[in-house]
Formats: structure tokens, sequence, C-alpha cells
């Protein structure tokens, strides 16, 4: 791999594995989930070393500082020499707290539980048949 003196955003962001496909991380540039240096940018900006992208990845914003530009995707465990994780730790968080979030609550307007709703909340509750 050559050294270059910088890289398309989408195929940088790509690369290094922020997103799965180039196309996606394409379309996360044009809908403006992607800011470097706290701009937002299109996917053709030049991406160049010492630039700090942050990426809205799922329900993750993740901040990261290119310390490498490279043009094709690599093995997981070469990411880290590209680039440097300035995510917070509290924003890796977020996933797990959906996950406990308080069970057997309905969404407002979602009616009348079905049958294996009222067994699931059955189950739940302790009052099975």
């Amino acid at each position: 791999m050559e050294a270059t003196s910088g890289v398309r955003a989408d195929r940088w962001l790509w690369a290094v594995r922020l997103y799965k496909t180039r196309s996606v991380a394409g379309a996360a540039c044009d809908a403006g989930h992607v800011k470097i240096n706290g701009h937002p940018c299109k996917p053709a900006r030049t991406v160049r070393v010492g630039d700090v992208l942050t990426a809205l990845t799922g329900d993750i914003h993740r901040t990261v500082k290119v310390t490498g530009v490279l043009e094709n995707r690599i093995g997981a465990k070469l990411v880290a020499k590209y680039l440097e994780d300035l995510t917070p730790a509290s924003e890796y968080e977020k996933p797990r707290e959906k996950q406990f979030a308080t069970i057997g609550l309905r969404a407002k307007g979602a009616g009348r539980p079905t049958k294996k709703d009222r067994r699931m909340l059955g189950s739940f509750f302790g009052l099975e048949e």
C-alpha cells in the first residue's frame, strides 16, 4: 500500500470499517451524518492525516482522528494504524441503555395487546395461566 496525500471521504470511511459498504458511507456523507473538522462533507471530499471525523454509525456518534490514509479495505486488526478513536465511552453505552429500557411498557397508540403480547406480559409479571 502506497501512502498518498489524501483520499476520498467515502472510501476512507469504508476502508477503516466505519461503514459496511462504500455506498453506505457515501449516503451517510450526503445525509450530513459525517463531518470533517466540524464541517459537513460530501463523499468526494479529501481526507488527510490530522483530520478529525465525526460519523453517525447506527446510534453512536463516532469521533476519530486520521493517522494514515488508505484506499483499500484492510483487516480489522490493522485499523488502529490508520485512526485514533476519540469517541467518549458514554457513546458506546447508548446501545446498552436501549437493551435495559423498561420492559413490558407498550408504546402509546399501539392498540390492544395481541394474544402473544398478553402471554408475554403474563409470563413477565408471573400471571401465567
